[in-house]
């Protein structure tokens, strides 16, 4: 299984917590596409072997493309690869993008995942967070979409500094009213550079606290195992037959090409990144000029990421992976380092699989860099 992720660099307006790449200027909007189709062109001998089953527009906001753009580009897609008879075709979409008329287009194409920025159904939040839609576009979106499309998910922040535990289970429970089968939810985190950062320093919002954020996480963890989701990743939960296929072949170390600019590949030895620059993005496609830049990963390299990758997930770390593709040494180092999480129920080992137990789950970044293998 491969898949495509194309990067669509621009937005409406600045997330204060965002750090993605993206432009709020929709200038060079056309030109884009027709660069973004131009590498997919370029990049597909990488994938002569293997058969495209996931498409993802991420972003930035994919559906501040028009619907004839996202056609173009998959279409492009299927001029160029071998693609499966059902791939998982996602689109992440903002509420405010998703009027009556613009969903229903959306159903007709070959787009069959949306996944839907959320993040709150309170005004403030909203606010506070710079979003650019309101809680009743959050609400009318879901109720409108929801008739169209079966294979919908939504993000939630949880974490957000003055939500209470109740506000945040009113969050959770008023996305499950709408039926949905997936739901991504990350606690907000303040990244560098970010407005929100420069917001926290000059104390016009308060820091997020680590203890509510917490809270939180373990609430949305009992809610949704309560109504049958599958806690599959960290900070994935989706109903049985409807996790991301795209993002599971991320965190399974499958392969996939990235096509935009900022967007990274990977092909199981080595992994590349697109510059994140519109206009060098585009001065480079237009010169038949990949952007791009790579590195051979080490053993400790792809070591240190299949641990991460997976804790988070419900597959886990298999102690005989580590053995048959790292060594002994891997091994050996492994259980050495997991000994003070084991002891302190923080991971379990079951079948010869590590994993965060419930206690260790909110706490799983943290302790697989502490697993990490440091090169000397």
């Amino acid at each position: 299984m491969s898949g495509i992720y194309i990067h669509i660099p621009f937005c409406k307006q600045a997330c204060h917590y965002c750090d993605f790449h993206f432009s709020t200027s929709m200038k060079k909007k056309e030109e884009m596409v027709l660069a973004l189709a131009k590498e997919i062109v370029i990049r597909k001998s990488e994938f002569e072997n293997d058969t495209v089953e996931t498409i993802y527009f991420g972003g930035g906001t994919p559906s501040v493309l028009e619907n004839s753009e996202l056609q173009f580009l998959i279409d492009t897609v299927y001029k160029n690869y071998k693609v499966a008879q059902n791939p998982e075709i996602t689109l992440e979409a903002n509420p405010d993008d998703l009027s009556k008329e613009r969903i229903f287009e959306l159903y007709k194409s070959p787009i069959n995942r949306l996944s839907i920025g959320i993040q709150s159904f309170f005004e403030e939040d909203l606010k506070m967070m710079n979003r650019a839609h309101n809680s009743a576009e959050a609400k009318n979106c879901l109720a409108e979409a929801t008739k169209y499309f079966d294979n919908i998910s939504l993000d939630l922040i949880y974490g957000i500094p003055g939500m209470s535990d109740e506000m945040w289970q009113q969050n959770i429970e008023t996305a499950l009213s709408f039926g949905i089968p997936h739901i991504s939810s990350y606690a907000l985190t303040v990244e560098p550079k970010t407005a929100l950062s420069k917001l926290i320093q000059t104390g016009k919002v308060a820091a997020p606290q680590d203890e509510a954020a917490s809270n939180h996480f373990m609430i949305l963890v009992e809610i949704l195992q309560k109504n049958g989701f599958i806690h599959y990743e960290l900070s994935n939960f989706g109903k049985e037959n409807y996790f991301s296929k795209n993002n599971s072949a991320y965190w399974l170390g499958k392969k996939y090409i990235g096509i935009g600019p900022s967007a990274h590949s990977y092909d199981g030895k080595k992994r590349g990144w697109n510059i994140a620059n519109n206009s060098l993005y585009l001065k480079s496609i237009q010169n038949n000029d990949l952007p791009l830049e790579s590195e051979i990963l080490t053993t400790s390299d792809r070591y240190n990421e299949y641990i991460m990758t997976g804790l988070r997930t419900i597959w886990g770390v298999s102690l005989d992976k580590i053995e048959n593709e790292f060594g002994v040494e891997y091994l050996d180092y492994l259980k050495k380092q997991s000994e003070k999480f084991l002891n302190d129920d923080l991971l379990s080992i079951e079948n010869n699989i590590l994993k965060p137990t419930a206690k260790g789950k909110f706490l799983t970044d943290g302790i697989a860099s502490d697993l990490f293998y440091l090169d000397s």
